[in-house]
């Protein structure tokens, strides 16, 4: 696939909440993911697929998701970028609160081989 394919196709699953169908389908065996901070005990760059997909486990553990969305993609040669938006409570306080994000991916051999998430903290 394309740059693009790959792009509109991580952007469909999102919309339709399929987010670990998007890292199994989409992204390469050594993908590295980097979050622009670290949960607490948990380091803020994550290699390989299947630790990727435990980070988006954990995600997913610890947050009940109200309401998601996921808006682009806006691409450049062999990058582009997505927005994500979620609404959520943190399980553990009961904190609910909205989260902005815009993601970085970068496709190499046809496999996201990076994303680069940007938010504030």
């Amino acid at each position: 696939m394309s740059t693009m394919e790959i792009a509109k196709t991580l952007v469909e699953l999102c919309q339709q909440g399929k987010n670990h169908d998007a890292i199994q389908s989409l992204y390469a065996d050594d993908v590295v993911s980097v979050e622009a901070g670290a949960p607490a005990g948990m380091s803020a760059e994550t290699v390989g697929k299947a630790a990727v997909l435990a980070k988006g486990q954990w995600w997913v553990d610890n947050h009940e998701v109200h309401d998601a969305k996921t808006t682009g993609p806006w691409p450049h040669g062999d990058q582009f970028i997505v927005g994500h938006k979620y609404e959520v409570t943190f399980k553990q306080s009961g904190q609910r609160f909205v989260m902005e994000e815009m993601a970085l991916y970068t496709v190499a051999n046809g496999k996201i081989v990076r994303e680069v998430f940007f938010y504030t903290m």
